[in-house]
């Protein structure tokens, strides 16, 4: 078997699967540099260098084919960090490449393509429940500050939604677990990668005076109209899963 290891990127993973084919590889393993595990010195290794042309030729190649909904599905099964992505979508470009009248994706008999349906109904449900429960905090410079920690990567997913439904304010969402975010300047809404991660024990003394005030009569109000005799925690539970109230002011 043949390793090819990848930089980890979307254009980086769609140019090994150029160069399986352009070396006419038969029996080939598919990996990022960041997960690969030496276990055996003999492995065959074909290092892949990125290349956004060969990755071009192939997602046009599918898009053909697929429709830019499947190179979207691509997308979304490739920000969900799962440890089958590069052979999920390995084997549905493969399928493609041989069935090229065929919308594969649609074919779920297969385990693959089964798995990527699974895969993209879950990332889009977490980028729906981003758009829900992301909640911002006026910071001292007047820039509305979120964090997040989402369960797949998907800031390039909700980067659009708020990108056009706050364009009057300068904005950053910054995604925890990553160590990456994106920050609106009333033009443009660009990623931004900091070196090291953000010092949360510090940013909270950056609070807008506004912040403060609206953030202890939110909670004021929150226990006010609060019915004790009428919780319902299992059903609270339900709409809004317990791994998202670290967002909402009123559960701190």
């Amino acid at each position: 078997m043949i390793t090819l290891l990848y930089d980890g990127s979307f254009d980086g993973l769609f140019t090994a699967i150029f160069e399986v084919f352009e070396y006419r590889y038969q029996d080939v393993d598919i990996v990022s540099r960041e997960k690969f595990l030496q276990e055996n010195i003999f492995a065959e290794i074909h290092e892949v260098i990125t290349q956004t042309d060969k990755s071009e030729r192939v997602l046009k190649k599918l898009e053909h084919s697929l429709g830019k909904q499947g190179i979207h599905k691509f997308l979304k099964v490739f920000l969900s960090e799962d440890i089958v992505l590069e052979k999920v979508i390995f084997s549905a470009v493969k399928q493609s490449i041989k069935h090229p009248e065929e919308n594969i994706l649609e074919n779920f008999a297969d385990n693959d393509i089964m798995k990527i349906s699974k895969i993209c109904k879950s990332v889009d449900r977490e980028s729906h429940r981003m758009t829900a429960f992301v909640r911002f905090e006026k910071m001292q410079d007047d820039i509305f500050f979120s964090k997040i920690d989402p369960d797949f990567n998907v800031l390039p997913l909700i980067r659009k939604h708020f990108t056009d439904r706050y364009q009057d304010q300068k904005w950053m969402i910054y995604d925890i677990r990553r160590n990456y975010g994106i920050l609106y300047d009333l033009e443009n809404s660009d990623f931004f990668y900091p070196e090291q991660k953000l010092d949360f024990n510090l940013y909270q003394q950056k609070f807008h005076d506004e912040e403060k005030n609206y953030q202890v009569l939110w909670q004021r109000y929150f226990t006010k109209t609060n019915i004790v005799e009428r919780k319902n925690l299992k059903l609270h539970a339900q709409h809004v899963p317990k791994r998202y109230w670290k967002y909402l002011t009123e559960k701190w």
